[in-house]
C-alpha cells in the first residue's frame, strides 16, 4: 500500500487515474508499476466531446528510473469513437500523444544528449540508438512548431561544409549580445537556399532587419538585394573574411619570392610562412628577432606584409567617413605595390566597398557565426561524421536552435 502511494505521488497523477499494482522484477532490474483509472466516459483528445469507452490499448511507458531499476509505467488506456475525429486513444496525463516514454524521462534523456554524444546517452539512459534519435528528432519538431514570429534585427549568413566534396549548407543566424540561435538550415549555398529563408519570414520581419553580415558569395547578395527591404545598406562584408584574403595574399607573394631566392642560392623565407600571417600584436618574443631581421631587407613579402597590416587598422576607424578616407589612400598604395595577388584583394575590396563601409556603421561582424560554426564541427567530430543531411540539419537545430525542446508538464 505504501509503494502504491509513493508512486502515485511520485507521477503526480490525480483522480481518475490511480495506481493498482507496483511490481519488483528483479531479474529484469525493472520495476512495473500498473496504473488504472475509474471513469466511464471520456474527452476527444481533439475536441473534448465526452462520450462512453469505445475499447481499450494496453500500453507501456519508460519512467525515470527507481534507484538502480529500471520503471515502466503499464495501463489500458480508454480508446473513444468520435463522430467528427474517428477512433482515439486518450491522453495521459505522465506522458505525450503516440510517445512511449514519460515527459520526466524525455526531458532527462534531452538534457543528457545535449552535453554528450548519443551514444553515450543510450549508455546512460538504457536506450537504444532509435528511441535516443526519436526523443531528438520529437524534441526539435516540438521545438520548431512553438517558434513565434519575431523581428530579428541582426542576422548572419554562412555556408556550412558537409562531410567531402561541394555539399554545403546555408545557415543563417541570429547574433544578439551573449547568444547567437540558428533560425534557418538550407541544402546547397545557391541564391534559392537564402531566398527560402527570406521568402518565409513575414513583411513586418524583414522590414525589422537592419544588418546582415555574410561574405562576398555573390548568390547570398543577390538573394539578400531580392527580398530584403533597402538592402544595400544593411549587408556588411565581414572583415575576418577579407584579412583572410589578404593573408592567403601575403602567402602567395612569400611563394613565389621563396622560389626565386631558392634559384639563386638563397633561404631567408625558409620556414618564415608562420611569421608572415601573425599580427604584429601577436609575434611570438621567441620570433621577434629573426622577423625585425627579415622586414629590414628589401623582399616583396615584407611589403605585401606591411599592407596587410595597414589593411587590419581600418577596421578600426571610428566613423565611415573616416573609414573611407583611410581605404582610399590604403588602396592607392595597394594598387601600385607590383604585387599581383595583392593588387587582386585590394580590387575585389574597392568592388565591394559599399558594404565594407557599412561595418563602421552597424559594426556587425560573422564572428558569432564563425563560433557557431565551429561549435557544429564538433558535432560533426562527436558524430564521426554525417551520411543523413536531414539528421544533420535536425541536429543543428537542437544544439543551437535555442528552440524549447521540452515536453509540456
Amino acid at each position: 500500500m505504501k509503494d502504491i502511494q509513493l508512486y502515485e505521488q511520485i507521477l503526480g497523477l490525480a483522480a481518475p487515474w490511480r495506481v493498482d499494482e507496483v511490481k519488483l522484477k528483479p531479474t529484469e532490474q525493472e520495476i512495473e508499476v500498473r496504473v488504472s483509472f475509474a471513469e466511464t466516459t471520456w474527452g476527444c483528445p481533439q475536441c473534448q466531446q465526452r462520450m462512453t469507452i469505445h475499447d481499450y490499448e494496453e500500453r507501456r511507458w519508460r519512467h525515470l528510473d527507481s534507484c538502480q531499476f529500471k520503471t515502466v509505467i503499464v495501463a489500458r488506456v480508454p480508446v473513444v469513437k468520435c463522430p467528427t475525429h474517428g477512433t482515439q486513444t486518450v491522453a495521459v496525463p505522465w506522458a505525450e500523444k503516440y510517445g512511449r516514454f514519460s515527459r520526466l524521462f524525455e526531458r532527462l534523456a534531452i538534457d543528457v544528449m545535449l552535453e554528450c554524444s548519443i551514444r553515450g546517452a543510450c549508455e546512460l539512459l538504457r536506450i537504444s540508438w532509435d528511441e535516443a534519435d526519436g526523443i531528438k528528432q520529437r524534441a526539435v519538431g516540438r521545438g520548431l512548431q512553438r517558434k513565434t514570429p519575431v523581428v530579428m534585427p541582426r542576422l548572419c549568413v554562412d555556408e556550412k561544409g558537409m562531410g567531402h566534396g561541394h555539399n554545403y549548407l546555408t545557415i543563417v543566424a541570429q547574433a544578439e549580445p551573449g547568444r547567437t540561435t540558428v533560425e534557418y538550415v538550407g541544402d546547397g549555398r545557391q541564391q534559392s537556399s537564402l531566398d527560402a529563408f527570406w521568402q518565409g519570414l513575414q513583411p513586418a520581419q524583414l522590414a525589422g532587419i537592419t544588418a546582415v553580415a555574410m561574405d562576398m558569395w555573390e548568390p547570398f547578395i543577390q538573394s539578400t538585394l531580392a527580398h530584403v527591404p533597402e538592402a544595400v545598406g544593411k549587408i556588411v562584408h565581414d572583415p575576418f573574411h577579407l584579412v583572410k584574403y589578404m593573408n592567403e595574399a601575403v602567402n602567395e607573394v612569400r611563394k613565389s619570392e621563396h622560389r626565386r631566392l631558392q634559384e639563386q642560392g638563397c633561404d631567408q623565407l625558409k620556414n618564415t610562412r608562420s611569421l608572415w600571417l601573425y599580427g604584429q600584436e601577436n609575434l611570438p618574443a621567441a620570433q621577434a628577432e629573426r622577423f625585425a631581421d627579415l622586414k629590414q631587407l628589401n623582399l616583396q613579402t615584407a611589403r605585401a606584409w606591411a599592407l596587410k597590416e595597414v589593411f587590419r587598422t581600418f577596421w578600426s576607424c571610428p566613423t565611415v567617413k573616416v573609414a573611407e578616407r583611410y581605404f582610399a589612400r590604403w588602396y592607392s598604395w595597394a594598387i601600385r605595390c607590383r604585387l599581383k595577388p595583392v593588387k587582386k584583394v585590394a580590387r575585389l575590396c574597392k568592388n565591394h566597398l559599399p558594404n565594407l563601409l557599412t561595418f563602421f556603421e552597424h559594426r556587425l561582424t560573422n564572428g558569432p557565426m564563425e563560433g557557431l560554426n565551429n561549435a557544429i564541427q564538433g558535432l560533426i567530430k562527436k558524430a564521426f561524421g554525417y551520411r543523413n543531411k536531414e539528421r544533420f540539419k535536425s541536429d543543428i537545430f537542437f544544439h543551437f536552435g535555442g528552440l524549447d525542446l521540452y515536453p509540456a508538464q
